[in-house]
């Protein structure tokens, strides 16, 4: 059953693309924010929404946290239809203009230095446009991804993200985390999403309920010295983007593994709020 599942969205998918592709970026970003907003919420749990929401901001009305959910869902479909222009996102100069990078010097020093960093962020808005732009100032980058479960898409998105994000893509799990650190050792910078849920975390307090967090940013910091480097995007009214890098952050060497995982959740908390609207509520994080 989940083999045709997977096959009907694969097709739905595939026709999406090449739609929004005649159309043109402008008509397909609204387009497309209007399909997901419609059908979006059929196949993610509203439920799920609003306890996570809850969480969040306990004294929310239901009318403001349904404008977060609408929102989002908005800037899904925006994110979704803009798969097909990362190749103009990549090489365009009219498309570069689209992205302002804030603290731009601190990408220099780090590139200059060439002594990897770990780029961290979470799932705002296009987050995809953050590590491609990493890799297009020069920095020697490897990205952690999460595969799809989907056996049809999944290939596709390898190679898009391959092509035009970022050319060392590792998988995440524990075999990527080996391959992770050899990238590392060979000063390849890492960029990863720290606002997933993982099987192999620790338990850590994210909006003050404990959630299975990534541990990778703080084992780095402990075992080489390595600076953490948050990253953070989000997107205007007129779907350009500001792109904001952070300073560097050094971990004293008293500092343990839970202590740095909690204040770099501290950080991603911060981040969310700043746009609730643009982070994605969809994940079960505090399963």
């Amino acid at each position: 059953m989940k083999f045709l599942i997977y096959f009907i969205q694969y097709v739905i998918i595939i026709f999406l693309f090449v739609f929004f592709k005649i159309l043109g970026l402008k008509i397909s970003l609204y387009l497309s924010s209007r399909i997901f907003l419609t059908f979006g919420p059929l196949f993610r749990s509203y439920n799920l929404v609003d306890k996570n929401l809850t969480k969040v901001f306990p004294n929310y009305k239901k009318s403001q946290k349904k404008r977060i959910f609408k929102k989002m869902w908005i800037n899904y479909g925006k994110l979704f239809c803009e798969y097909i222009y990362l190749k103009s996102f990549r090489y365009s100069k009219n498309y570069e203009k689209k992205i302002t990078i804030e603290n731009e010097n601190i990408l220099e020093k780090i590139k200059i230095s060439n002594e990897p960093v770990i780029f961290i962020s979470g799932h705002f808005n296009n987050f995809e446009l953050m590590a491609m732009y990493l890799e297009k100032f020069g920095i020697n980058l490897a990205a952690v991804y999460r595969p799809l479960n989907n056996r049809f898409l999944n290939p596709l998105m390898e190679k898009i993200r391959k092509k035009y994000i970022c050319r060392n893509q590792i998988k995440k799990g524990i075999s990527g985390t080996r391959h992770l650190l050899q990238k590392f050792k060979n000063k390849n910078s890492i960029a990863l999403m720290i606002d997933q849920r993982v099987s192999e975390g620790i338990r850590c307090n994210f909006f003050n309920t404990p959630a299975l967090t990534t541990t990778i940013p703080a084992q780095f910091a402990k075992k080489y010295n390595a600076k953490i480097v948050p990253v953070y995007i989000h997107r205007l009214k007129n779907n350009d983007f500001i792109m904001k890098v952070f300073d560097p952050i050094s971990f004293d060497k008293d500092e343990t593994i839970p202590s740095i995982t909690l204040k770099l959740n501290l950080l991603l908390e911060k981040m969310i709020l700043k746009n609730p609207d643009q982070w994605i509520w969809t994940h079960n994080r505090w399963k």
